[in-house]
């Protein structure tokens, strides 16, 4: 599978490298198509790795991943060519945070969230918001001694969740679907649930996981 990723930070190089490890090809997008980060990647992540402009690594993906600073994706959207999303499935890995006390907090709250902007957006494209609740270093084959932690999942496209899970279950997780896109409104607040309990604990090695009876 050709896998565009849009984002060059730390989420964008864990789920590329997780992709390239798994045998899929990946091309990380970025505005100017030289960037840094971008290059020292593919550099290290071999063959299947390359690099290009946040239009070229939409155009050769088959499925995009969205890895880009939250409050930045919807205009990156715009730039992009919501055309070049037409009929694929695209990851929303994002969080609208802003940091203007400090301390990070989410941009966007009440009956609207990023992941439901990002499903505006690009006419035909089936956004599945995940990875959006964990720290990119157990985004890929989480290891924690409870057990495999679960990925709380939604979208408006239920073939296109079914192929997150699949996917999901190949990096490692379970997966929690919690319905349609607007679930994004309380995944992005629990991504905050876990930037809380970093804080508070002084460490980012935790997951969520739903236990049922």
């Amino acid at each position: 599978m050709r896998v565009g990723m849009l984002g060059t930070g730390d989420v964008g190089q864990a789920l590329g490298t997780a992709f390239i490890t798994l045998g899929h090809e990946v091309m990380m997008g970025s505005r100017d198509g030289s960037n840094t980060k971008a290059n020292g990647w593919v550099e290290q992540a071999g063959d299947r790795a390359s690099q290009g402009t946040f239009a070229d690594a939409a155009s050769f993906g088959e499925l995009i991943v969205l890895a880009t600073h939250g409050m930045a994706t919807e205009g990156i959207l715009r730039s992009t060519g919501q055309e070049r999303f037409a009929g694929k499935v695209v990851i929303d890995a994002t969080n609208p945070l802003e940091f203007s006390t400090g301390a990070p907090q989410l941009a966007i709250v009440g009956p609207d969230s990023l992941g439901e902007r990002i499903q505006a957006a690009p006419p035909g494209a089936s956004v599945v918001k995940a990875f959006n609740t964990v720290g990119s270093a157990h985004m890929f084959r989480p290891d924690f001694a409870g057990g495999p932690p679960d990925m709380f999942i939604c979208g408006n496209d239920g073939p296109a969740k079914d192929r997150i899970a699949t996917l999901l279950r190949d990096f490692g997780w379970g997966t929690v679907d919690i319905g349609d896109i607007t679930g994004s409104r309380f995944l992005e607040a629990m991504c905050m649930v876990w930037v809380r309990y970093g804080f508070v604990s002084g460490t980012w090695n935790h997951a969520f996981k739903l236990l049922r009876k």
